[in-house]
């Protein structure tokens, strides 16, 4: 074998040698982006399961409801088209069933009382989360300009109606200490709170009735009555059902 046919056939060996070790490292790449876009995509599925489940029942419109069901019926066709091995038909099948619940006004879930600072900082995180969801949905162009506008504006609304609940309950831990004077501070925190969302017929009707509850207040305390003597105010219970009235969810337009 002369000295020509010898460095052909090792520069075939070496080539053949970096044709098998570049193709086994973009079969590697290949695996690793996979598992990437597998991972990626369940994270998504649960963090919106996450707002579905624990975001406080009474903060939940059907339409929000149905926005995270398509999120997570869309992370479950990519799931699908990755071959995954998570157990996405049983996903799927849930999710057909909640939105068919949603739908027939079927789906109830339990309101949850915002009474503490830790409470009201973890459900703004979850609403935080919804509304980077929303955009995010819209940046894709999974929903419309007007359906993702709607929907944010109403988020926001959640927000500070997070923070005026919990200014309301610590309103009426004062109110039973006989502490007035604070008693009107809270309300009229929780006031400001919901005066942000000024072009939200809800949050109007929240601010008029603070500022009537505040009232009230004002003449008990000029009066020298015992605030841990009076029983709940009907304000303060229309405030426990505020997102449950059908009649001003039916008047409210968020989108104008």
């Amino acid at each position: 074998m002369d000295t020509t046919t010898i460095v052909l056939l090792l520069t075939g060996i070496v080539v053949v040698s970096i044709v098998i070790i570049v193709l086994s490292q973009m079969r590697e790449r290949a695996r690793i982006e996979r598992a990437r876009k597998i991972t990626a995509q369940e994270d998504t599925y649960n963090r919106a399961h996450r707002l579905l489940t624990e975001i406080p029942g009474q903060y939940l419109t059907p339409d929000l409801k149905l926005l995270i069901l398509k999120r997570m019926e869309e992370a479950c066709h990519e799931l699908q088209a990755l071959k995954s091995n998570l157990p996405v038909a049983q996903w799927l099948e849930a999710i057909t069933q909640a939105k068919k619940a949603v739908m027939e006004s079927q789906d109830s879930r339990p309101p949850v009382r915002i009474d503490s600072p830790e409470k009201a900082s973890y459900v703004k995180e979850l609403l935080q989360n919804l509304f980077r969801m929303i955009e995010g949905m819209h940046k894709s162009g999974s929903i419309n300009a007007a359906t993702a506008k709607k929907n944010l504006k109403y988020v926001l609304f959640l927000v500070h109606k997070t923070h005026a609940d919990l200014h309301v309950f610590q309103a009426r831990d004062y109110v039973r200490q006989n502490q007035i004077r604070k008693a009107i501070h809270a309300y009229h925190l929780a006031s400001t709170e919901m005066g942000k969302s000024k072009d939200n017929p809800l949050a109007l009707k929240a601010v008029k009735s603070f500022r009537t509850r505040i009232k009230e207040l004002e003449a008990m305390s000029t009066n020298g009555k015992d605030g841990s003597k009076a029983s709940l105010s009907k304000l303060d219970r229309e405030w426990d059902h505020f997102l449950q009235d059908d009649e001003w969810k039916k008047k409210a337009d968020y989108d104008d």
